[in-house]
């Protein structure tokens, strides 16, 4: 299921950005309960393309409830994070899970409300990590994203990207129909299909130098690299 923050990735006052508060509460375990550990298993591969500096910068969007900033710190111990999710229940969990679980990293890391449109000018950094949020932003929003997101891509900086597959027919297909149906419903989802991030991703000029596939190919792990810029 789509990973949070929110629906449309829009300004950070837009009441629908809090659609992610009303699973909150919930959101692990019902991904657990349907897809296992693969999404975990999808992100963990997905950061084997973390950059090899004792202390990268590292942006994080959407992280949730923060499992993934911990396994970031588990991996790169000093490194610097922006933490931005655009659903308040989401961060105040995240911040809970890293003073619980890393409280002597709290220094290393800036809790931001908001998406990728919450980041500041001049803000670069050494690696991206979008795990399951590009799939929340709706088509005709997707390329104004991802060109925000590349400007704020040092040169040579990996990309790391967990997200599902697009598909047009078979139990894929009406598992991703179940999920944005359900997403919709409960959140405010503006979305309403699946994008093809690799697609839009190469389009822009990155390539795909790693690709790991998990829960019976629905879902994908991979790391692109290419130039800053939009």
């Amino acid at each position: 299921m789509p990973e949070p923050p929110a629906d449309a990735f829009s300004a950070p006052s837009r009441p629908a950005l809090r659609g992610f508060d009303r699973v909150a509460w919930c959101y692990d375990a019902l991904a657990g309960l349907v897809f296992g550990p693969a999404q975990r298993r999808a992100q963990r591969a997905a950061l084997g393309g973390l950059p090899t500096a004792a202390a990268p910068h590292v942006l994080i969007l959407g992280g949730g409830t923060g499992w993934v900033l911990t396994e970031v710190l588990r991996r790169r111990p000093r490194a610097t994070v922006l933490y931005l999710e655009a659903s308040p229940n989401m961060l105040a969990r995240a911040r809970r899970r890293l003073a619980r679980e890393c409280p002597a990293a709290g220094a290393q890391v800036e809790f931001r409300h908001g998406t990728q449109e919450a980041l500041r000018p001049g803000e670069s950094f050494d690696v991206l990590i979008t795990f399951f949020v590009l799939d929340c932003i709706p088509n005709s929003e997707l390329p104004g994203a991802l060109a925000q997101l590349r400007q704020a891509k040092r040169p040579d900086a990996p990309w790391l990207v967990a997200d599902f597959r697009p598909a047009r027919r078979g139990w894929r297909r009406w598992l991703l129909v179940a999920m944005y149906a359900f997403f919709r419903l409960t959140t405010g989802l503006r979305a309403r299909q699946l994008p093809d991030v690799r697609a839009e991703l190469t389009r822009r000029g990155l390539r795909l130098t790693q690709e790991q596939r998990f829960f019976g190919q629905a879902i994908e792990a991979g790391v692109y690299i290419g130039q800053s810029g939009a």
